[in-house]
């Protein structure tokens, strides 16, 4: 009774293994390559995929993507300047048959073909191009990339330059380079300023000039039209006046005359013909009296 339940459990789990060597359960992210006796029989999954022990082999691939990064590399640019650069690559298996049959060590393979092909790139641009063009070294190492790793099922999505670190030296010259053009700005923004407070000055001027010119013609405007008015008033006074009225203001011009210390007179010859009419008057009030 005891060695026929041992042998039911060791039967138990004898078949548990054999279903766990079987049976594989493949996610959607991965890929099975199936070798067969030796022979590949493609990918498999994902899902349930049925494996036969003993007779065939599988390889896992991963089809997420991943990235690996490049160490520090000491490059010489084309004006012969060395420079360190690291990076990093990002890939994604689009073959997990060629990926698996066409390389044995992809990370490996990468690494050298990046290491290379980085020096290949830099080699041909001048150290100014190399910090100031970072996007199209990356564009380039890019496609040079993808074009060696296509072969493997591989696909290169991108690279990212990390860091480019110039010589000592250079950094010096770029500092003081930097430090040259900060001062040039500020130079230029102090005179910028300076001019506009002139151009805000003159203009301030010319307006005052203009209101001070068109106050002053208002009131010369007004001025002569004040002359006007009362030379109008006068002519208009003068109008009322009659003979009369002058011939008294004659006599009382007289009386002040008379007034005067002075002993010598002259009278224009108009003065007789304005006292005409006073003296015919005075001879008709005579008239009357003897009547």
């Amino acid at each position: 009774m005891t060695s026929g339940i041992f042998l039911v459990l060791v039967l138990a789990v004898v078949a548990f293994i054999m279903i766990v060597n079987i049976v594989r359960i493949v996610p959607e992210y991965k890929r099975l390559v199936l070798f067969r006796l030796g022979r590949t029989q493609g990918e498999k999954g994902p899902g349930i995929v049925i494996v036969i022990p003993i007779i065939d082999k599988v390889v896992e691939v991963d089809l997420r993507e991943s990235y690996l990064e490049i160490p520090e590399q000491t490059c010489i640019t084309k004006d012969n300047a060395p420079i360190s650069v690291d990076f990093l690559i990002y890939w994604k298996v689009v073959d997990p048959s060629a990926s698996v049959i066409q390389v044995r060590n992809f990370a490996g393979a990468a690494q050298g073909i990046a290491t290379t092909t980085l020096r290949a790139v830099v080699g041909d641009i001048a150290l100014d191009d190399v910090l100031a063009k970072r996007e199209q070294i990356n564009d380039v190492l890019r496609t040079k990339l993808d074009e060696v790793t296509g072969r493997w099922g591989v696909k290169v999505t991108s690279v990212e330059i990390r860091e480019i670190q110039p010589p000592v030296e250079v950094q010096t010259a770029m500092t003081k380079q930097m430090a040259a053009e900060r001062h040039r700005r500020a130079v230029v923004t102090e005179s910028d300023g300076t001019k506009q407070a002139a151009i805000t000055i003159a203009e301030g001027e010319k307006q005052s000039a203009i209101l001070k010119a068109e106050g002053k013609k208002q009131a010369q405007m007004l001025e002569a039209e004040g002359y006007a008015q009362a030379l109008a008033n006068i002519f208009g006074a003068a109008k009322s006046i009659d003979e009369k009225t002058m011939s008294l203001q004659y006599l009382e011009t007289l009386k002040a005359l008379g007034n005067s210390p002075s002993t010598k007179y002259i009278f224009p010859m108009e003065f007789t013909t304005m006292l005409r009419p006073l003296i015919g008057n005075l001879e008709q009030g005579l008239k009357k009296t003897k009547e």
